[in-house]
């Protein structure tokens, strides 16, 4: 894959123009339109000056204005805007930290000096951020790729600042999260063919090396549980299904865990109600809650979090052999509860059933978060900036709206209510797996709200975001990792 750019933090102090035969240097500017006093220095004949006034660049967020020979002795400079600065939280600083390295992908060696014209300093987080959103445009799969690949010479990003020790401290938190961004997005982008059931627990277990306890659990043992809604998806698939349980104690022993519980579907043919041939690929991606939970636990891990948190995927492949589960068929899950299969593609919220009572029964977490790219219908219903979010708790669901805000991974709050769970009603078991066309999403929600008794509990529908979903100034991938950063920052707010 793509080399990613080593990071690295030097004082900024009055910069030496010599600094520019170390590579392409790259200047901030605030919406103020005004040169730093850094980027001034650089400017003794007022050439960057005047090309800013002529091009008319007004340092709008993101923003990106290229000085080709602007001086003697200086080969290249490019101007990025940062927007109303005072208004900027890290997914802001970190679409600056992306359009740098759009600038600078071919180049070997960038400086970016790293201050505003106005303010002393930028904050050690906002370094930090640009530097994360510099790291993760970087990202490419292009692991199959036999020629076309992107240039794969190392790049290093210095960031020049005033204070490199603060930096490096908000620099090494920030980047074990963007490494669990990253394990997301190659979780997600692998083929099917590559990444079944057992292959995705063996990548949870690499995290063993970080210090998570990995355990998995394999077809047998949740025969032994009971798992019959989790079993029953995987029927028709010649790979086994696997339940993997990730577990960090960066908390008190006496601390309930926080949970996270993931579908991962390795690959989703809709099995006996088969899908569309058309961008059935894309359903390689039907993992992308699992992924998302692997790369948080990475995160939780990497950057040493005072949390006791627990993380649970469900992996099995929705296949359509001679084996598999039909329409009509009652299975019964781990809770004992019994469950008609009207439509075998409204496969990924049985593996959730069994996943989520087995978290509540097994660990009693102070709360559990299932991610999942479970409905099509939350897609007609938000598009594709924000994932669906249904909770039994106000309080949980105002701190991962904060959360979503501030990352800028977008959740919007959906409706429960008994109207709509009356419509997952059977005739002949407890109930059925789906409730119809009609509010999908949410019936689909109500449906997991049986399994999660008392604990406060909430439902990311991710189907819109965690796979093809827009691309943005540091992301330019398919599979987009999200939910790594809005767990984390959910975590490191208002549970450590």
């Amino acid at each position: 894959m793509a080399r990613l750019p080593s990071i690295a933090f030097s004082r900024l102090e009055q910069p030496d123009r010599r600094i520019s035969h170390q590579g392409t240097v790259m200047f901030l500017m605030g919406q103020d339109g005004e040169l730093s006093p850094g980027a001034r220095a650089f400017d003794e004949d007022g050439r960057i000056a005047r090309a800013i006034g002529v091009s008319e660049f007004a340092g709008k967020l993101a923003a990106g204005l290229d000085v080709i020979a602007p001086a003697a002795g200086i080969d290249r400079v490019v101007v990025v805007g940062c927007g109303e600065t005072a208004n900027n939280g890290e997914s802001n600083w970190m679409k600056v930290g992306g359009r740098i390295r759009a600038a600078a992908a071919r180049a070997e060696r960038v400086t970016v000096i790293c201050d505003l014209a106005g303010e002393a300093e930028l904050s050690a987080d906002a370094v930090a951020a640009v530097a994360a959103g510099a790291k993760l445009r970087a990202y490419d799969f292009d692991l199959y790729k036999t020629k076309d690949k992107k240039s794969s010479k190392a790049q290093k990003i210095t960031f020049a600042v005033a204070d490199p020790a603060a930096a490096r401290k908000a620099w090494k938190a920030l980047d074990a999260i963007t490494d669990g961004v990253i394990t997301a997005r190659d979780l997600v982008n692998e083929p099917a063919n590559v990444l079944g059931p057992v292959e995705f627990a063996a990548r949870a277990k690499e995290l063993e090396k970080q210090g998570v306890e990995v355990e998995v659990l394999d077809e047998k043992a949740l025969r032994k549980l009971k798992m019959g809604a989790l079993l029953g998806v995987n029927q028709g698939s010649v790979r086994p299904p696997r339940l993997v349980v990730m577990k960090w104690n960066g908390g008190k022993a006496k601390d309930a865990p926080v949970a996270f519980v993931g579908k991962g579907v390795v690959f989703d043919t809709g099995g006996i109600s088969i899908k569309p041939a058309g961008g059935m690929e894309d359903m390689k991606g039907d993992m992308g809650g699992a992924a998302a939970v692997t790369g948080l636990m990475q995160a939780l891990a990497g950057r040493k979090a005072k949390v006791n948190a627990i993380g649970i995927i469900g992996l099995v492949e929705n296949m359509p052999d001679g084996n598999a589960q039909r329409p009509g068929d009652i299975v019964t899950s781990m809770s004992g509860q019994t469950i008609e299969i009207i439509n075998t593609d409204a496969e990924g919220r049985l593996v959730l059933a069994d996943a989520l009572w087995y978290c509540q029964d097994r660990f009693k977490p102070k709360f559990m978060i299932n991610l999942a790219t479970l409905t099509g219908a939350i897609i007609v219903a938000l598009g594709h900036h924000h994932a669906g979010l249904f909770s039994n708790n106000d309080e949980l669901a105002a701190n991962l709206l904060a959360a979503g805000q501030e990352t800028g991974e977008a959740v919007w709050r959906m409706p429960l209510g008994a109207e709509y769970d009356k419509l997952i009603d059977s005739k002949f078991a407890d109930m059925k797996n789906t409730g119809g066309r009609w509010g999908g999403s949410i019936t689909a929600a109500q449906f997991l709200q049986r399994y999660v008794n008392e604990v406060p509990w909430a439902h990311l529908d991710v189907a819109g975001t965690a796979m093809g979903s827009p691309k943005n100034e540091y992301n330019q991938s398919w599979g987009s990792g999200f939910g790594v950063r809005l767990l984390d920052r959910l975590v490191s707010d208002k549970y450590e």
